[in-house]
């Protein structure tokens, strides 16, 4: 259950993380230009409400839609929250931040299964017109629903959440909030909270009252501090100690608030600590009246100060200093009382962790909580699938709990916690799962990376051992049964042919799709520029070029063709000697590929298929 919640906080935390710049540039001209500012500007402070009201949102709805259904979603998630919004009475009504973290990832998925539905049915040529007119015709539907479910249920919501504020104001609990903030926090659920309900109640408030302490409760970084300084000073063991002065400067000047909670994780009691610290803190907020122009985003002493009335900073950072003075002298004696069996390995993981996710990545940094590995390449047809297959057959029995899927780089799951891809396409990688760690490769099939990778999702001390032979042809079995039999024909195999160059191989591959009436000849031309792109060269002598995403129109019918070369094609600095030429309508070739990454995993077999004469017994090894 707590992998869960943080899984789903860190799905959260993704869709705000990269929109903080817009979020800081909102909160200066809130605190600079509003009429009891630092410098008022009636003029410049009219921006700051349609920011608020449809920048952010915005911002947030698309990025939860691109994390979920590609660029195609964060589109449909910008469309689908302009609904939303609207069905609040636009910069009358509410800010839906929360409304944008419902819409963007809902109408990403709408668009996503729509895809989905379509690969196999797109008229040839009209990719474009479907394409262009789902997004507009579904983007509509779905922002009509925005506009009379989702805005005003949230609307209810956060009504609600507004009158539990001010009954906890009225009655003097507020600071009662922290035993619920601080735990939820830690559980990565910082941004949610901060962004989703703080930061649009206290924009309803600073209308009234120029000032909001609600931005205070989650932001302020005096607990997290008052945690590290204790462990820094009375931890027992020396790399704990040492790792906490790096980590008090990241969270209390970077305000980077996730660096803490690894510390508390380890000692789950040290809880306590923040809590009491915050309600002291709010507490003095409340009686000196104390409130933040805007939100303090990250949550850093420098932000924090920088949204202060001008006559109230001191008395803020009074607040500040209170809850880590509070929040040290418990979380001190806590840890000087008690133990605990918690690895420092792993709260060093846990701090990689969190400043990968400031960059707006998760490093999923314990094997257990990983159950989706991707493997992406550009167009997700023929490198991926083939890494894919092997990976999955090699962990299967040590980890049967982990799905290992493979896709195009742009269209990366957002449920994906390991994305495994080329160092060529991290940087897509990267914008289209900024939520997974990336494990970078040169090739899918024996990198050393693809090894670290099964030693931590098993947590072997030792290489993996060689999968037994019987698990191969159970495997090689397995997939017989599904292949198409037409996908690869004798006639589009060539044995024994004379080494030539990359460019020479990969058009071989090709021309021998066209002569099977699989793909149109710019298939070829569309093989040879994925090549450009990044290298389709497996590992284990294998290449297995194929045509870029954007020429998937070209594709008439599913094959794949092979060319043996047993001199070898220098692909860089290794030489193939198989080389797969690949052409895929839906996953209709990935049994294919299933086949022969079983038969990869027997090296006798291989070597076998690079030397060769017998084209009757490849037919009978791939068919």
């Amino acid at each position: 259950m707590k992998s869960g919640v943080q899984r789903f906080g860190k799905f959260l935390s993704a869709m705000v993380m990269p929109n903080i710049g817009a979020f800081i540039a909102w909160g200066f001209i809130t605190a600079l230009f509003i009429p009891d500012g630092w410098l008022p500007n009636e003029q410049l402070a009219s921006i700051q409400p349609y920011m608020l009201t449809y920048l952010l949102p915005a911002l947030i709805a698309f990025t939860g839609g691109r994390m979920v259904g590609g660029d195609r979603g964060g589109v449909m998630g910008a469309i689908a929250v302009m609904g939303t919004i609207a069905g609040v009475g636009g910069t009358e009504g509410q800010p839906m931040l929360m409304g944008a973290m419902v819409m963007g990832p809902f109408a990403g998925w709408i668009i996503k299964k729509f895809d989905r539905f379509m690969e196999t049915r797109m008229p040839a040529g009209f990719e474009m017109l479907i394409n262009n007119f789902s997004v507009g015709i579904i983007g509509m539907l779905v922002a009509i629903f925005g506009y009379y479910v989702t805005g005003p249920v949230m609307t209810i919501i956060l009504s609600v959440l507004t009158a539990g504020v001010d009954v906890l104001v009225n009655h003097h609990l507020l600071p009662l909030a922290a035993i619920f903030i601080e735990p939820a926090k830690v559980l990565f659920l910082n941004n949610a909270i901060n962004h989703g309900i703080f930061t649009p109640i206290g924009a309803e408030q600073v209308k009234a009252a120029g000032q909001s302490i609600m931005y205070m409760l989650e932001a302020n970084p005096g607990p997290g501090l008052g945690v590290l300084l204790a462990y820094w000073a009375f931890a027992k063991d020396k790399a704990t100690k040492d790792s906490a002065p790096g980590a008090i400067i990241i969270h209390f000047l970077g305000g980077i608030h996730e660096i803490y909670f690894p510390y508390v994780l380890m000692n789950p009691v040290v809880i306590i600590a923040p809590i009491v610290g915050n309600i002291c803190a709010i507490t003095w907020f409340l009686i000196t009246g104390c409130g933040l122009k805007g939100p303090a985003s990250p949550g850093s002493i420098i932000a924090f100060m920088a949204m202060a009335p001008k006559n109230k900073m001191v008395l803020i950072f009074i607040g500040v200093a209170i809850a880590a003075a509070v929040s040290f002298a418990i979380a001190s004696v806590i840890i000087k009382a008690t133990s605990t069996t918690a690895s420092i390995d792993e709260a060093k993981a846990e701090v990689a962790d969190r400043k990968a996710q400031a960059k707006g990545t998760v490093n999923v940094s314990k094997s257990e909580s990983v159950r989706k590995v991707i493997f992406a390449c550009d167009a997700g047809m023929g490198s991926s699938a083939m890494g894919a297959t092997k990976f999955r057959n090699r962990i299967k029995a040590a980890r049967p709990d982990i799905e290992v899927k493979n896709t195009s780089v742009d269209n990366i799951p957002s449920d994906c916690d390991i994305a495994v891809v080329q160092t060529t396409l991290q940087e897509r990688a990267k914008k289209s799962a900024p939520q997974a760690q990336l494990v970078t490769i040169e090739n899918f099939l024996n990198d050393p990376a693809l090894d670290a990778l099964y030693l931590q999702l098993t947590t072997l001390d030792a290489p993996a051992q060689e999968q037994p032979k019987d698990d191969v042809e159970k495997a090689v079995a397995a997939a017989e049964k599904s292949v198409k039999k037409d996908v690869i024909v004798k006639d589009s195999i060539l044995l024994n042919q004379a080494s030539v160059t990359k460019e020479e191989a990969i058009r071989k591959a090709g021309e021998l799709l066209v002569a099977r009436g699989a793909v149109e000849p710019a298939y070829v031309d569309a093989m040879q520029e994925r090549e450009r792109m990044v290298s389709t060269y497996m590992g284990m002598g294998i290449a297995i070029p194929h045509g870029t995403a954007q020429a998937k129109g070209t594709v008439k019918k599913t094959a794949i063709s092979m060319v043996q070369y047993p001199e070898g094609v220098d692909f860089g600095a290794e030489k193939a000697q198989l080389v797969f030429g690949i052409a895929g309508i839906g996953e209709e070739h990935l049994d294919l590929l299933a086949k022969i990454a079983g038969c990869l995993e027997d090296p006798e077999v291989l070597e076998k298929m690079k030397t060769t004469d017998d084209a009757d017994w490849i037919m009978k090894i791939l068919s």
